[in-house]
């Protein structure tokens, strides 16, 4: 069974370039709550601590995508790390690629105001599904 996140949390909040303080546990909440929905089975391959990584890492995934917004960049490189640490664990790519997707989705839904990080997470979904 899979363990769940230890170490450094991920960031909580994340301010955008117009002062604006994004709550990144709940964004990350309501993509792990859609993907769930979408991947049921997960919960039997990766028991409860599934769900905790999908709300750690999309709590990255969201802040890198913020970063990037910024004007800083790394979103693929991070984004690419991410991808062969799942790889390596044999996490399935194309879900990688889906909950991006749905992050985007929830991005559009949630912060109509920034579709900058919709974009930056759809096109982060194309870079994976192009590995």
């Amino acid at each position: 069974m899979t363990e769940p996140p230890s170490g450094a949390a991920p960031p909580a909040t994340a301010e955008l370039a117009n002062g604006e303080t994004l709550d990144l546990r709940e964004l990350a909440e309501e993509v792990c709550r859609r993907y769930s929905a979408e991947f049921p089975d997960e919960h039997e391959r990766y028991g409860d601590a599934g769900q905790a990584w999908c709300v750690h890492d999309n709590q990255y995934l969201i802040h890198w995508a913020v970063v990037e917004a910024k004007g800083f960049g790394g979103f693929e490189r991070q984004l690419a790390w991410l991808a062969d640490v799942l790889e390596a664990r044999e996490f399935p790519l194309d879900r990688l690629a889906r909950d991006l997707e749905i992050a985007a989705s929830v991005m559009d839904s949630d912060c109509r105001r920034h579709p900058t990080l919709s974009e930056i997470l759809a096109d982060g979904a194309r870079l994976i599904r192009s590995r």
